[in-house]
């Protein structure tokens, strides 16, 4: 069984969406964010205390795009992967190690500085000046989604999943109207996919099952 350590909306909604999107049975565990000050016992489990955490058997991973990259190719086949003979494979790994690296980095920056300082040390401009970098970013992906639906192969697959999510935390921050008009419609597709509304509905309905308080919220 597939063992899944998530917070609500974190990194590791990544996997989440993934494991909806190929129908694979899994064991959600929510913690309350960020697990490293609000569930010391994670650290057990993580030592860096950051989410995800996934474990297939005896095997464990951290890193969400690399967990997206081992599920569709460990646990398929799965059109969410591309195979090493198709043209657009290492386009389909940029995006997908993109995604966090390149776009989520800058994000997880603003969250800090406008959210989890405590008040006196919030950074406005800091805030502000690291969204500047995150939406100049987007850009490659502006020019990518005004000319196609998603982003490799002609279909959808992780790596839309896997930027799908810096969209979506985008969209937490308060950013999303800064979107181009591409990325404003490429994100509006992936959110009318059937497995994004089934993990927004399983991460909700394991907090409740398992009375976890949200922790700090975005």
């Amino acid at each position: 069984m597939l063992k899944l350590y998530h917070c609500i909306s974190a990194r590791s909604f990544r996997p989440l969406w993934t494991l909806e999107e190929m129908g694979l049975p899994y064991e959600l565990v929510m913690l309350p964010f960020p697990p490293r000050v609000f569930a010391k016992d994670y650290l057990a489990i993580n030592p860096l205390g950051t989410i995800p955490t996934l474990f297939d058997g005896d095997m464990r991973m951290t890193e969400s795009a690399g967990i997206c990259h081992y599920l569709a190719t460990k646990h398929g086949p799965t059109p969410l992967a591309v195979d090493v003979a198709d043209p657009d494979y290492g386009r389909w790994l940029n995006w997908l190690y993109m995604s966090d690296a390149t776009l989520t980095f800058p994000q997880t920056l603003v969250l800090r500085y406008s959210k989890l300082e405590p008040p006196e040390r919030r950074l406005p401009q800091a805030a502000e000046d690291y969204k500047k970098w995150f939406l100049g970013r987007l850009r490659i992906v502006e020019q990518a989604t005004g000319e196609s639906d998603y982003l490799v192969a002609g279909r959808f697959t992780i790596a839309d999943i896997a930027v799908g999510y810096a969209l979506m935390l985008a969209e937490i921050l308060g950013m999303a109207g800064d979107f181009g008009p591409n990325v404003a419609a490429y994100w509006a597709r992936l959110k009318q996919r059937p497995s994004y509304a089934k993990a927004l509905a399983a991460q909700e309905k394991a907090m409740a099952d398992q009375n976890v308080p949200a922790g700090v919220t975005v």
